[in-house]
């Protein structure tokens, strides 16, 4: 495998991940942070991740973190970016990023919705802008949604496929650049209807979880949704769509009901009650059951492919 020189734009909560997983496949890593207190956090954080994987903490020193972006990325093939989710922010980035690297440097977006059609609208070497989008936290989700917009060269392409596939990841072309991609597009059409089922009475926030976590989400790993639709019959999945498609929410925009309680200050875990209400410790629980549970799997994964 060829080693390569990466940039990262960001350390914070996908790019130290990022960065991470880069660094174990065996490539050099320049991160670029411009907060100080998060940079400063940068090597904990990572070793953090090394102690959670059990792996050789030596394998940190491949990352180094820069005040500036342009010694991030001096000499970088591929430039990551996981900047907040603001267009005009990564529209500014990918401007500065192309009079920094050379013409042939792929230049990708880890934007979890905007289109990199839209984040590379202005550049002069369109061709090498490429959207790739990592599931947080990226160092243990395997998928990558590759996305190919409308200037996307075949080469760049194909460049990154390989260098996330030879990473460990588990990349997908997604070969149209839609708000979203597909998998923000499938978890926010679930997570629509779930709010407005609570929203209308249904049912409370607890149960919705409970009905996924216990129902289909217990056979979701291995049994993706368009595989059920053919074990089960196309003919039952057309009978239950005739009685159900209908009776599914379609309120336009974020429903009002969600907006109440962001307004209202209930914005989830960080200020205790959001959806469902959060007791002291409940949601660092949370949390650590979570990356528990991510991090054996990605223990296994990489044990079967070693």
């Amino acid at each position: 495998m060829h080693k390569h020189k990466i940039g990262v734009i960001g350390g914070g909560l996908m790019g130290h991940g990022i960065a991470y997983l880069l660094a174990v496949a065996g490539h050099e890593v320049g991160v670029f942070e411009p907060d100080a207190e998060t940079s400063a956090s940068l090597p904990k954080r990572l070793q953090a991740i090394a102690d959670l994987l059990g792996d050789d903490a030596a394998l940190v020193q491949r990352i180094a973190a820069h005040e500036q972006m342009a010694a991030a990325v001096h000499g970088a093939s591929f430039v990551f970016e996981a900047a907040p989710e603001k267009l005009p922010l990564k529209q500014r980035i990918f401007a500065d990023l192309e009079g920094l690297v050379a013409p042939e440097t792929i230049l990708a977006s880890n934007s979890s919705a905007i289109p990199t059609t839209e984040i590379g609208r202005d550049l002069k070497h369109r061709e090498r802008v490429i959207g790739t989008h990592f599931w947080n936290p990226p160092h243990l989700v395997p998928l990558v949604e590759v996305i190919q917009n409308e200037r996307t060269s075949a080469a760049v392409l194909r460049a990154t496929m390989d260098l996330l596939r030879e990473a460990g990841k588990v990349p997908v072309h997604v070969r149209r650049d839609v708000p979203g991609f597909v998998g923000n597009r499938l978890q926010h059409a679930m997570k629509r209807e779930a709010i407005a089922l609570v929203a209308a009475g249904v049912c409370d926030a607890e149960t919705v979880d409970t009905v996924v976590k216990e129902g289909f989400g217990a056979r979701t790993a291995v049994l993706g949704p368009m595989e059920q639709s053919d074990l089960v019959g196309l003919n039952l999945t057309l009978d239950i769509a005739e009685v159900l498609y209908g009776s599914l929410d379609n309120t336009p925009g974020p429903h009002p009901f969600l907006r109440e309680k962001v307004k209202a200050g209930k914005l989830g875990m960080k200020t205790g009650e959001g959806l469902r209400a959060w007791a002291p410790g409940e949601a660092d629980a949370v949390r650590a059951r979570l990356s528990r549970f991510l991090a054996e799997q990605a223990k296994a994964r990489k044990k079967s492919l070693d």
